[in-house]
């Protein structure tokens, strides 16, 4: 990755979305500035101009310009906040609201036609990269958002190859393992893809705005038909702390006892302190550790049990 890599993505970003195309009429007669800035009144409706000014990084004496032309056009009104004094609230007018909903809708008619080019199959692609992208570059200050529903499902088709890249690049980035741990994953996967039992063993993916966010694997043990093994839980990074983890131990818990198993086992080792504490929660029992040398690195091995009955 080079500035000059940023620098052409950016080139061909603002371009594929007409930023600095005014004959497609996207923001006429307003700047994309200008229009930035009727959006966040919009959404916000009273805010101050101290706080629109810090959420846009924008220069005080160009904004202060952008809102003096908005009070003559009749969009904003301006008044003394009740707090202080010093601070000027601003509020769209009836003729603002309806200026930034002409606005948005262009926006959007603009964005529905770029998706109409996009098949259907590299929509979820798309979607990934942009996250990756916002994840990556926005150092953890996003705007709040809602939070999203997640769901648990059965893999389609690539999501057992997913769960091989994502256990392979999240354990590298965290802790950084290299390939061996990456090979471990695909042996379990490609065995359980080759000759699983449906009635006894199951993946789940959770699946948040389209897009897998975590999953967990349920398989019978070696040692005997009563076991069922844990295995390859892995939450998504902006998927943590919403309960993810939580729903996919306990999927695996609810249908081991459903499928007759007598107890539950799973191995882990004492670095991945967030999942241990999550196994506790829900009952396990540390057994025994070992350490050992693997992934590049020197660990404890912990395994841990689950009475079902």
């Amino acid at each position: 990755m080079t500035v000059q890599d940023v620098r052409a993505f950016n080139r061909f970003y603002t371009r594929l979305i007409g930023a600095l195309d005014y004959g497609r009429h996207l923001y006429a007669p307003y700047s994309l500035t200008e229009s930035r800035v009727l959006y966040e009144l919009a959404h916000d409706g009273l805010m101050d101009a101290a706080d629109l000014r810090a959420r846009l990084d924008l220069d005080a004496g160009y904004l202060s310009r952008i809102l003096t032309r908005f009070v003559d056009a009749g969009l904003i009104e301006r008044e003394p906040s009740a707090a202080d004094q010093r601070r000027r609230r601003l509020a769209l007018t009836e003729r603002g609201r309806e200026v930034a909903a002409l606005l948005d809708e262009r926006a959007r008619e603009r964005v529905a036609a770029l998706l109409d080019t996009v098949p259907p199959r590299d929509r979820r692609r798309l979607t990934e990269a942009m996250h990756t992208i916002r994840g990556i570059l926005d150092g953890g200050h996003t705007e709040p958002q809602a939070p999203t529903e997640v769901v648990l499902r059965d893999p389609l088709p690539g999501d057992l190859g997913w769960i091989v890249q994502r256990n392979g690049a999240v354990y590298a980035a965290e802790y950084g393992w290299n390939a061996e741990y990456e090979g471990l994953v695909a042996r379990i996967v490609a065995e359980f893809a080759e000759r699983h039992d449906p009635r006894r063993e199951r993946v789940w993916i959770a699946e948040s705005r389209g897009r897998p966010v975590g999953c967990v694997m349920c398989v019978q043990d070696g040692k005997g038909a009563a076991t069922a093994r844990l295995r390859l839980l892995l939450v998504e990074p902006e998927a943590r702390g919403r309960g993810v983890g939580d729903r996919l131990v306990r999927a695996v818990i609810d249908f081991a006892r459903q499928a007759g198993y007598r107890e539950l086992v799973l191995w882990t080792n004492d670095v991945l302190a967030a999942a241990r504490r999550l196994y506790e929660r829900h009952g396990f029992t540390l057994v025994a550790e070992r350490p050992h040398h693997s992934f590049g690195k020197d660990l404890v091995g912990q395994d841990w049990r689950l009475e079902l009955s």
